[in-house]
């Protein structure tokens, strides 16, 4: 048996994670979002056949978040991708993206979330704080902020990589919509707003999970 036999386990799981994100979304575009479940989706803005407009793409260069709560439309699953319309800045956009592209998927009121992993990042990264996510998701007005660099935002993982570092040192680099009433979109921090923080932790799943220590 050669060495390129063996099972790939890692990239099952990976398959197995981003299955699951599918499965959830296909059920949102069949029968809605039920009870209080909304979702925070961060992906990589340069991952092949990510599809958004190049005001966006010029924001946010390399990573983004979009919200899934009450105000969006056209969602359509399929085996590959996703595509749902949003508003940004009160501008209607239509944005797709693959499933590969994903990098974090949380869910806020379960406090469940999957984080994928970054080529990028190694193990001690791709770990997650917990406590560092409640922190900050329990901040009323965190919004999509700055990240480490100039004009990149923040996303799920930087948010939950900063291990208690103050929020009101990032400026938001999105804001509201002039008149929610009227926009059939959501942005983080208006999720964020209508959502009570929990004392309790987030679950957060990652491929360093289920790898020996």
């Amino acid at each position: 048996m050669t060495s390129e036999s063996k099972i790939d386990y890692e990239v099952l799981s990976q398959e197995a994670m981003r299955g699951l994100v599918r499965t959830v979304l296909q059920r949102t575009a069949k029968t809605g979002l039920p009870g209080e479940h909304h979702f925070y989706i961060s992906f990589d803005t340069n991952s092949t056949g990510v599809s958004i407009s190049k005001r966006l793409r010029e924001k946010y260069p390399n990573e983004m978040t979009i919200v899934l709560q009450h105000r969006f439309w056209d969602l359509s699953v399929g085996e590959e991708r996703f595509e749902v319309k949003l508003t940004f800045d009160g501008i209607p956009e239509r944005v797709v993206v693959p499933f590969a592209a994903i990098k974090v998927f949380f869910d806020p009121s379960v406090r469940y979330g999957l984080q994928f992993e970054d080529p990028e990042f190694n193990a001690d990264a791709v770990d997650l704080s917990v406590s560092s996510l409640d922190q900050n998701f329990a901040e009323p007005d965190h919004g999509l902020r700055s990240g480490p660099f100039p004009g990149e935002p923040a996303t799920i993982s930087h948010l939950a990589r900063r291990n208690g570092e103050p929020l009101e040192d990032h400026q938001s680099e999105i804001p509201h919509p002039a008149d929610r009433s009227e926009e059939p979109a959501e942005t983080a921090n208006q999720a964020d707003n209508e959502s009570e923080a929990e004392p309790a932790g987030a679950e957060i799943v990652s491929l360093d999970a289920f790898r020996k220590k």
